[in-house]
């Protein structure tokens, strides 16, 4: 049995969603940034981590990615087409959607009090405005990659309900359906009641 060390409401969000959609069994231990639950597993104190036997891994992406092959569900075969275009889609969710809204925590809430700045958010929310723009555009649906619902797609759609929650612009109507419909799967429901 797996387990992750986290909370529902950080990135562990996104591995609790992929392995209900894998049906694996995980039990997941309630721990935030920083405490010595999540220290005791990696030392920079971010969570989520992964616990699968004795082997402990870190950032969501990564365990995604590393569940992803291990089942062979949720991603393209490494070494082929789809996968490198499903890697170049991560990516850039993660530059340009996921990195305006983590800078944005770091200078809103995570940095120590002297070194926020309310300055940066108009520029972060613009930033992520364009990028939310540029990426509808490459939106093929019902997924990211046309049918084929991946890895990708629980990032971004995950990143999408952080966004509401900091007060960053909506995203347009094509990725509000796109968003509606990935949050109606049966295992985001399952995960959201964790």
């Amino acid at each position: 049995m797996y387990k992750i060390v986290g909370t529902t409401t950080s990135r562990a969000f996104r591995v609790i969603w992929m392995l209900e959609e894998l049906g694996a069994p995980y039990e997941l231990i309630e721990a935030g940034p920083n405490s010595p639950e999540i220290t005791a597993y990696n030392p920079s104190g971010k969570i989520p981590a992964l616990i699968d036997g004795d082997a402990v891994l870190t950032d969501s992406t990564a365990i995604l990615t590393y569940l992803g092959d291990k089942h062979g569900a949720l991603t393209h075969p490494a070494g082929t087409i789809e996968r490198a275009k499903q890697d170049a889609l991560m990516n850039t969710v993660l530059d340009e959607i996921d990195g305006a809204l983590w800078t944005a925590a770091r200078f809103s809430r995570v940095m120590p009090e002297e070194y926020r700045s309310d300055a940066m958010m108009p520029g972060l929310a613009w930033e992520f405005e364009r990028n939310l723009g540029r990426l509808s555009d490459r939106l093929v649906g019902p997924c990211l990659q046309g049918e084929i619902f991946t890895i990708a797609d629980i990032v971004l759609v995950h990143c999408l309900g952080w966004a509401i929650s900091v007060g960053f612009p909506k995203p347009d109507d094509k990725l509000r359906t796109y968003a509606r419909d990935m949050r109606a799967r049966p295992a985001f429901q399952q995960a959201r009641r964790v």
